[in-house]
């Protein structure tokens, strides 16, 4: 059986090994087609070969210190659009240009060179790919670039504009920030063309004042392009960009709304987790933007019945007391489920879908279990009463499972001294710790040391106590208070009554009870 496996193992390798060459030569191939000036066989051998080994050396790299991309195929496959489309639009550009120089009478032809965008290839890989990943793709473009325009001088010109569009989108925070990348790669390309222009002391002075006006309109055809192909590549290959969650953070999208209007417990506890991740986040090298809006989003399945979650309850009552064990249980697990459904109606990205699902872990619900055992005869199955997972498979993951737990158990407490803060951290962490939760991910002790460090100085600082008012006791029960109470106890009850009856879809089994964190 292990002999069989390790064939089989050994098939899909070879197949895989054998899709990813033909990819490679097939792109090659199209790429020569394009920049080959005219046809002459021996040439187009010598630029397909060039093209060859150039693609090789970044899917190399890939292979070597990016495997993540090598699990999602897609993303592959979008490297190498990203080749082909960049020389398209290159070459399109170049025809335009060409039209439009002929058009103007004006006689030097080679300027018009330095007006091709070829440097959004790297801006885009940049986006939605990673800096490490678009700096070999401008090191592979400039060589591609120079076979191109027979020309040495026009790999630097290339690798040096490529090597600015790439930076320049690194802290990327809205679309407009895309144009402001547009103005570094002119600046950069109008001084890289007037060394070029130095180096070329034989040229014409007119030619070289053509190639720095080109070279300085560069940047705002980048930009424009960009900002059109851009939201079509997230469309169409779901990828999750710092643009879009921060279009997520929005606090005025409707799903945070809702979450706001129907269950302002949740989403205030999720906006503090939200600080909590972002705190620990860069120090652990994860991305703080994607950190937050993970966890703006983690508990959203709670607004279908928010009343039956204890940071939502308004009331003394408790909906459980009516409920068995296993049933209050099934219904705390049964968010999870309903968040990632509601995740699929507003198609949010991926990343926020994996966090929903993995934000509890397999943790067991011990104040259900607890009460399971105390009440029946026969001890209840413990998985039963855990979430069905999976465990924690990122640090993003782990940090908003972290962040969720401790959150919700400062609550209770009453004299929050640094030491008491410090202490819950460690307990909440170490349970954790020992329950398995974080096998699955590559949180280092050095990190956790870290998030420790920032979750005791955040929640310190949530939780600080103020000076009373002189002449008010906010803590002394005022006359009629418990007749408010239970006012307030029927309208919520009339609220959840009048809830039920508007909904058409019928309640699922075990649907949604109070949640009581982890006992």
């Amino acid at each position: 059986m292990k002999i069989i496996d390790i064939k089989h193992k050994k098939l899909l390798l070879s197949g895989t090994t054998v899709s990813n060459s033909v990819f490679l030569a097939v792109l090659s191939l199209l790429i020569s087609l394009l920049i080959s000036k005219a046809f002459v066989l021996e040439h187009f051998i010598g630029v397909f070969f060039i093209t060859a080994i150039s693609l090789s050396i970044l899917f190399v790299d890939i292979f070597r210190y990016k495997p993540s991309y090598l699990k999602q195929r897609k993303m592959l496959i979008l490297l190498g659009i990203m080749f082909f489309m960049t020389m398209v639009f290159s070459r399109a550009t170049e025809y335009v240009l060409f039209t439009f120089v002929k058009g103007f009478g004006i006689p030097e032809l080679k300027s018009l060179t330095y007006g091709i965008p070829v440097h959004s290839g790297a801006m885009l890989v940049a986006l939605m790919f990673d800096s490490h990943t678009a700096i070999v793709f401008a090191f592979v473009m400039s060589i591609i670039s120079g076979i191109w325009q027979q020309d040495p001088y026009y790999t630097f010109y290339v690798f040096a504009g490529s090597i600015v569009a790439a930076f320049s989108v690194i802290r990327c925070k809205r679309r407009t920030d895309l144009l402001r990348g547009g103005l570094y790669i002119s600046a950069v390309n109008v001084v890289t063309a007037a060394i070029v222009a130095f180096l070329s002391a034989g040229d014409d002075i007119f030619q070289s004042f053509h190639s720095l006006i080109f070279a300085a309109t560069t940047g705002i055809t980048i930009s424009a392009y960009v900002s059109i192909v851009l939201p079509t590549f997230e469309y169409l290959f779901k990828i999750t960009t710092d643009i879009t969650l921060i279009e997520l953070l929005d606090l005025n999208q409707p799903l945070m709304k809702n979450l706001m209007i129907n269950a302002p417990g949740t989403y205030h506890h999720s906006v503090i987790v939200g600080n909590l991740v972002e705190a620990a986040s860069e120090q652990i090298g994860v991305n703080p933007l994607l950190a937050r809006v993970t966890a703006y989003y983690h508990d959203i399945g709670k607004i279908k019945m928010p009343d039956y979650f204890v940071e939502n309850q308004s009331s003394a009552i408790s909906k459980h007391e009516k409920l068995t064990p296993h049933m209050s249980s099934m219904i705390l697990i049964s968010h999870v489920k309903e968040g990632l459904e509601l995740a699929d109606e507003y198609k949010l990205p991926e990343p926020v879908k994996d966090i929903i699902t993995q934000h509890h872990g397999t943790n067991i619900i011990m104040y259900f279990y607890q009460k399971a055992k105390e009440e029946q005869a026969e001890p209840p199955d413990e998985e039963d009463y855990r979430y069905p997972g999976p465990k924690p498979q990122t640090r993003v993951a782990a940090l908003v499972m972290i962040a969720d737990a401790v959150e919700a158990a400062s609550r209770v407490i009453k004299e929050p001294t640094p030491a008491r803060v410090s202490g819950l951290v460690d307990k909440i962490i170490n349970n954790v710790l020992l329950d398995g939760q974080l096998n699955e991910c590559d949180l280092t002790l050095k990190n956790i040391n870290v998030i420790k460090e920032r979750f005791t100085y955040i929640l310190l600082g949530i939780l600080h106590k103020r000076i009373e008012y002189p002449g008010f006791d906010f803590n002394k029960p005022t006359f009629g208070e418990g007749e408010k109470d239970k006012g307030l106890d029927k309208e919520s009850q009339q609220k959840d009554k009048d809830r039920h009856s508007g909904d058409k879809t019928p309640p699922q089994t075990g649907a949604k009870v109070l949640e009581f964190k982890k006992g």
